[in-house]
């Protein structure tokens, strides 16, 4: 995992975790790594995970059951919220970049319409 020195790595951390689950590679109901694993894994300090794995019980996205381990809680809304949270945090941050470089709203949607259309023939 690269990580991008202008957000802090728990945080990062935890977007990674909510990616996985996203992409079903750590589904509902499942252990996720031990800190310390992951600590290995990611090649970070284990506190800067467990800090990760406290904010995301925090956050409502995990549960530790003592002397079993941290687990994704299960419910079933909790995918969608996830699609939908990342979404908008892509979206925010690609409008701001782009009203940054000068275009407007109506310039914005010409060209996403314009590149989504391009890509769905690129894949014909």
């Amino acid at each position: 995992m690269d990580f991008d020195h202008g957000k802090p790595i728990y945080l990062q951390i935890i977007d990674y975790i909510k990616k996985q689950i996203i992409t079903d590679k750590l589904k509902i109901g499942e252990k996720v790594p031990s800190q310390r694993e992951l600590a290995q894994q990611l090649k970070v300090n284990p506190n800067t995970v467990q800090r990760a794995y406290r904010e995301m019980e925090g956050m409502g996205l995990t549960e530790t059951i003592r002397g079993q381990g941290t687990f994704i809680v299960e419910r079933r809304e909790l995918l969608r919220e996830l699609q939908q949270e990342m979404a908008n945090a892509l979206l925010v941050s690609f409008i701001i970049e782009m009203q940054s470089l000068g275009y407007d709203d109506q310039e914005i949607l010409g060209l996403v319409e314009k590149y989504q259309k391009d890509l769905k023939e690129e894949m014909k």
